[in-house]
């Protein structure tokens, strides 16, 4: 059956991804993407809701999702990080939690100086204030 000179393709799945993919895994298409195969498919054929089956069909093709041409921005050259001149002037905090209780502690604080590598380890409680973990932290820093 035609319509306005194309074929019809009744609703038959099947018959309908086969169409897209013969005028979609051609060479020439590939590189266009949807809107080629859309152009390629349109020529010769209709259905309803034609070119929502062509883009579900070219998202699910694996070699065009690793070809797709990225859209955001290059990210930019790497930059020397800044060298740390002084000990103990950036340091990286961490607790280890969830440990069995010893002598009444639970939790572990984990002090780390930047330049050095240099680690404090503290047994500690699972709640502590910010008032107690200062003064934690200036006791044994």
């Amino acid at each position: 059956m035609l319509k306005e000179g194309k074929v019809y393709v009744p609703k038959d799945e099947e018959l309908r991804m086969e169409i897209i993919q013969l005028h979609h895994d051609v060479l020439v298409a590939r590189y266009g993407g949807k809107w080629k195969t859309t152009e390629l498919v349109i020529r010769n054929y209709w259905w309803l809701e034609m070119t929502k089956d062509i883009g579900k069909y070219v998202e699910g093709y694996d070699m065009c999702q690793r070809m797709k041409n990225r859209t955001e921005t290059p990210a930019e050259k790497l930059k020397l990080s800044k060298v740390l001149e002084k000990l103990w002037t950036h340091i990286m905090v961490d607790f280890i939690k969830k440990l069995l209780v010893v002598a009444g502690k639970d939790t572990i604080l984990v002090v780390c100086n930047r330049l050095s590598k240099m680690t404090h380890f503290v047994a500690t409680i699972k709640r502590m204030s910010a008032e107690g973990l200062a003064r934690l932290f200036k006791d044994n820093i």
